[in-house]
């Protein structure tokens, strides 16, 4: 995407006269959250780059969103592996014998299905 360059004056004359508050915009930003540093790959930070630019959006806000998508993810794993636990301590489990035997099972059905589908 081309964006016109602006010597610093004028971007802050321009600035000033929609009364963009920028001071004000910083001030904001610093109350909202902790900046945190990361070192990531090139080619990652180029892909975040173009990504930005497609959906007009900030790096920062790209970070944000994947790291809550993460942190919700992860917390969901953890809630899916106390309840497998749980499991196990209630004795809701399986013999390798009755899993062998659950697999052997989807195998055929599988291959039945499969097989029917090419008629």
């Amino acid at each position: 995407m081309l964006r016109p360059r602006f010597t610093q004056g004028l971007y802050w004359s321009i600035l000033n006269i929609i009364g963009f508050d920028f001071q004000g915009l910083v001030g904001h930003m610093s109350d909202e959250g902790r900046v945190v540093t990361a070192k990531l790959p090139p080619e990652l930070v180029t892909r975040m780059d173009e990504i930005a630019d497609r959906l007009d959006r900030s790096k920062s806000w790209i970070v944000r969103e994947a790291v809550s998508d993460w942190l919700a993810e992860e917390q969901r794993r953890y809630e899916l592996t106390l309840e497998a636990l749980e499991d196990i301590d209630a004795g809701r489990t399986f013999s390798h014998e009755e899993v062998r035997i659950m697999a052997e099972k989807l195998k055929r059905d599988t291959r039945k299905a499969k097989a029917r589908k090419a008629a």
